[in-house]
């Protein structure tokens, strides 16, 4: 099994002067430091307008950041919104493959839609089109990185003409593909996609084994992959603090993790936001953390060392590839975060890292027939043999 890091960038009210840059600053610390211990992947996602749930709407900076403070872990979208109001399709073929070559081919190509009224609304954006919309532009994306040059493209949510996408990924043919899922539609579409699966759901080993098994089970039987390389992987998000006193690990992450879930609500579904009145800070005490976990088995990696294996151990035998740490939620405090990526990195992540190698490698075996017929079943794009002049 693996081990990630994720970043909202969330910066609960009130906000005095100076907030944003010293969240940025922490978190970049904890990256390195996270580097330093052998974690596996950072995750950063893109959001616009969701104020205090997440600061975070330019990901592609803050990842070219990281891999300048960084040797070995992995750089993840996690994830660029590809509807083409968000971004242009060859703009995010420029991003991506630019953040592969300044990071030395460390890029992981998370995607997505958004489904906030806030973000679609904020760019013009269709809700009843916007699956077509990440559909149409990843396709397209995965050309723009591997094709000399790209045909262009006349569809129904973007036109492009024939043009040479520059610069080009130092991954072969592009870095590795991963679609945000929030349930058992999303995961079957990853499989037959041949995209990897970044999980945001908070669930328990039990459900998380039931959707492996149908994600594998689907790439298997239904895969005709959208990019030019697949990427069969299940990975999970859980809430993250390790201590060996279970009452600290609580008291220091579970609230955090609480807000990450109350806001997500409340600008997913649950709640009305007035553009800079709302407090959703306020709101979330109001109600209390205990009620927003209430029910939750666990509140996922939040414990001591021990507490922590055995969920991660039952994770793994769920076939769950990598789990990625909430650790940055509401107000917990940077020196803690530090101190529980330092613990479960001395305690408990290399017996997991030990394993890794060989289930890698019987996943793989495993894979291949698979994976061969599913690119059987890919139409390949003609290149373009002439392509036409522009005038200067």
């Amino acid at each position: 099994m693996k081990f990630g890091i994720f970043y909202e960038h969330q910066l609960p009210r009130p906000w005095t002067d100076g907030d944003e840059q010293r969240l940025y600053d922490e978190a970049l610390a904890q990256i390195e430091l996270a580097d330093e211990l052998g974690y596996d992947y950072v995750w950063e996602v893109e959001h616009h307008f969701l104020e205090e749930y997440s600061h975070s709407s330019a990901p592609e900076v803050f990842l070219a950041a990281a891999a300048q403070r960084t040797e070995q872990i992995r750089l993840g979208h996690g994830i660029k919104l590809l509807p083409p109001n968000y971004n242009h399709p060859a703009r995010v073929a420029e991003q991506v493959a630019t953040l592969d070559l300044v990071s030395d081919g460390r890029v992981e190509f998370g995607t997505g839609e958004s489904s906030s009224n806030m973000e679609l609304e904020g760019f013009g954006i269709d809700r009843g089109e916007k699956e077509a919309m990440w559909a149409e532009s990843l396709g397209e994306v995965t050309d723009m990185l591997t094709m000399e040059p790209y045909p262009g493209h006349e569809g129904e949510h973007f036109e492009m003409p024939p043009r040479n996408v520059v610069p080009k990924p130092v991954q072969d043919p592009h870095p590795p593909l991963w679609v945000a899922c929030s349930g058992r539609s999303t995961i079957e579409q990853a499989a037959r996609l041949g995209l990897g699966v970044l999980s945001f759901d908070f669930a328990t080993p039990e459900k998380a084994g039931e959707w492996a098994d149908l994600y594998y089970e689907t790439f298997k039987e239904e895969c005709t992959p959208i990019g030019h390389s697949v990427n069969p992987n299940f990975a999970i998000v859980t809430g993250f603090s390790c201590h060996e006193d279970e009452a600290v690990a609580r008291e220091r992450g579970a609230e955090g993790f609480a807000f990450f879930q109350y806001a997500l609500a409340h600008y997913y579904g649950a709640g009305d936001h007035r553009p800079g009145e709302t407090n959703v800070w306020e709101q979330f005490q109001e109600i209390g953390a205990e009620a927003i976990l209430e029910g939750q088995e666990g509140d996922g990696a939040i414990g001591t060392p021990a507490q922590i294996r055995d969920h991660l151990r039952a994770l793994e035998d769920a076939a769950v590839d990598q789990v990625i740490f909430v650790q940055e939620g509401g107000d917990n405090r940077h020196e803690h975060i530090c101190d529980s990526l330092e613990l479960f990195a001395d305690e408990v992540m290399d017996e997991f890292h030990e394993r890794d190698a060989e289930h890698v490698a019987e996943k793989e075996a495993e894979l291949e027939p698979y994976v061969e017929a599913a690119f059987e079943r890919r139409e390949e794009r003609d290149p373009l043999e002439d392509p036409p002049a522009v005038e200067s």
